[in-house]
Formats: C-alpha cells, structure tokens, sequence
C-alpha cells in the first residue's frame, strides 16, 4: 500500500489529471446505456429546446436529448478511434519489424510504399478513399488505419533498425529462430517504450480525424452519436448566444490534452531524466 501511495506521489499532477479525465471518459463510454436518461436517437422532445431539469442540455436540431447524444459519443468517437488506432500500430509496426529484419529489397519496396502515402495531405486523401470506398465505419477504420500506420512505420523502422543490430538479435537468428519470434520476442519488448508513447500520440491524431471527418460529414454517420457532427449540427445555435454546440467540442479538445499530458509523462519517464 505504501509503495503504492508513493509510485502515486511520483506522478506529476498533469498526468494524474490526464489519468482521471481519461478514466471518466472510459467509464462513460462503457456505461452510456445505463447513464443516459433517454436513447441514442430518440426523439423527446421539439428543436432546440432551452437547458431545463428535464434536457440538461437542451435539445438538438431534431429534438433529441443533447446530454444523451453526449453521452454516446464518447461511447462512439473514443471506441472507434481506440480500435482504429489498434489497428493502425498492427499494420504499422508489422511492415517496419519486417522491414527491419529482412532489409534489403523488401525495405525498399515498403519504405517507398510509405513516402507515397505520407507525401499526400492526411485529410485530403481520407476524404478521397471514404468518397470511392463509402462511408460506412468500417471503411472509416480501415482508411484511417492505413494512413496513419505509415507514421507509425516511420517511428518503428527507425527504433527497430538500432534493435536488429545487437547481439542477442544476431544470437537468435543463429539459433535459427523463424522470422515471427525474432520480431515478436526480440524486437516488440525492445521497442515498446518509445511505441507506448507514441501508441497515446497517435490516438490523438486519429481521436481528431475522425471527429473532423464528422464534422464535415464524412465520418460516423447518422443517427449514431458523434461529437464532431453535433457540432455541426447544432453551429447555428451560437449565432443566438447559445454555448451548446462548445460542449462537444469541449470534450474533444478535453480528452486530447489529457492524452497529451500522460504522453508527456511518458516520455519523460523513458527519457531517464529527473525532475
């Protein structure tokens, strides 16, 4: 208990912050059926009904629960951006472990694979894959993974380059371990620390495409939740002095800046420095 209190007392306030922020984002997330006083998409209600006991924060351009769209959301936006992100380390650091290890002609395919993708604007080739391939959430997180990952192969390649060079790499490949053990045994549990950190960052990154894809209607569709479409659903309201479109975008920029100060931390801690 008291190594414990005093692994917490280590811990800067920023990311104890960062830590709570995310933890009620999480719980929200998990328990939104049983949290939200109405449905997703029920209609409760007429347009842009005012805050009251009744509509915590009013209601919507349709007349749904704003609290409960909010609810949601983060239910929504948090869940697909984290499997989206998941998905993009796996791709990522699958092809730079690869890429690493055998060298050769199979790093320069991969490598210039990646400098394509990464010379053409994020948001501009997101727009274009969801226009051919349509908007549906899997090919939302599908064309994100893709784009993304080739940051993260940049990161991975470079890390695992310094990794397949050492002695117990070369020990292993003596042995004859298969190409899958060295790069999951050897490599991975070397390489984590920097891609920890790097895994937080990128949720960041992929946390607000998604919400900006949304916004701009290209994103989580209709009638699901998502905070970045309810600030584009309900934008006109701030023309009569409304704060209700803020609220979403609060949240989005709340939960990136916790994300950020654990990121922080993280690094710091992997750094070696002191405080």
């Amino acid at each position: 208990m008291t190594s414990a209190l005093q692994k917490l007392h280590n811990i800067p306030a920023t990311a104890l912050f960062g830590m709570f922020v995310i933890a009620c984002y999480i719980f929200v997330a998990l328990f939104a059926p049983v949290i939200a006083p109405y449905g997703e998409s029920e209609i409760v209600a007429y347009e842009f009904e005012p805050w009251s006991r009744d509509f915590w924060l009013g209601t919507d351009s349709l007349g749904r629960d704003m609290a409960t769209r909010m609810i949601y959301g983060a239910r929504n936006t948090i869940g697909i951006a984290f499997v989206t992100t998941l998905l993009t380390f796996l791709l990522g650091c699958v092809a730079a472990f690869l890429s690493a290890t055998l060298q050769g002609w199979v790093d320069q395919i991969i490598s210039r694979a990646v400098d394509v993708i990464i010379s053409i604007p994020t948001l501009i080739f997101a727009l274009l894959l969801l226009t051919i391939f349509g908007t549906s959430v899997y090919s939302l997180i599908i064309v994100i993974a893709i784009i993304y990952s080739t940051f993260v192969f940049r990161i991975a390649r470079a890390v695992a380059v310094g990794i397949v060079v050492m002695d117990y790499v070369e020990a292993a490949q003596i042995r004859g371990e298969g190409l899958w053990w060295i790069m999951s045994r050897e490599i991975l549990p070397n390489a984590a620390p920097p891609l920890v950190a790097e895994f937080g960052l990128r949720f960041c990154f992929v946390f607000l495409t998604i919400s900006g894809l949304s916004f701009l209607g290209l994103g989580i569709q209709p009638p699901a939740a998502d905070w970045g479409s309810m600030v584009r659903e309900n934008a006109s309201l701030i023309t009569f002095g409304d704060l209700t479109p803020l609220i979403p975008a609060s949240a989005i920029g709340l939960l990136t800046i916790a994300v950020n100060f654990i990121v922080d931390w993280m690094l710091h801690k992997a750094s070696g420095l002191k405080e």
